[in-house]
C-alpha cells in the first residue's frame, strides 16, 4: 500500500518539473511512492500541466483537401495507434 506523502515546496516543484517534461501520472506516482490518484489530485491542486503541443502547420489543416482514401497510412495509423493491430497493414477487401 502506498504511503501518505506530506507535500512540501520541493516536492511540488519536482512534481511540476516531471509533469512539464511529459512524465505520466503513473511514473510520477512511482517516483514519489504514492498512488496514481494522489499524484493526479496534487498535480491538479498545484496546476501541474503537460507542456502545450505546437499547433499543426497550416498545410496539414487545409479544409479544401480532398478526403484520404481508405487505408491511407495517416488515417489507418491514427485509428490503430496504441492498439493490438498497431503497425498492421490495412485489410484490403477480398472480392469473391
Amino acid at each position: 500500500m502506498p504511503q501518505k506523502l506530506l507535500w512540501s515546496a520541493p516536492n511540488d516543484a519536482e512534481l511540476k518539473r516531471l509533469r512539464a517534461e511529459g512524465e505520466t501520472w503513473d511514473d510520477i506516482a512511482r517516483h514519489f511512492g504514492i498512488s496514481r490518484n494522489a499524484a493526479i489530485e496534487r498535480g491538479r491542486r498545484i496546476g501541474a500541466r503537460l507542456p502545450v503541443r505546437p499547433a499543426l502547420p497550416p498545410a496539414a489543416r487545409d479544409p479544401e483537401r480532398p478526403p484520404l482514401p481508405p487505408g491511407h497510412p495517416i488515417t489507418w495509423g491514427a485509428i490503430t495507434t496504441h492498439t493490438l493491430i498497431a503497425g498492421a497493414p490495412y485489410p484490403l477487401p477480398v472480392f469473391a
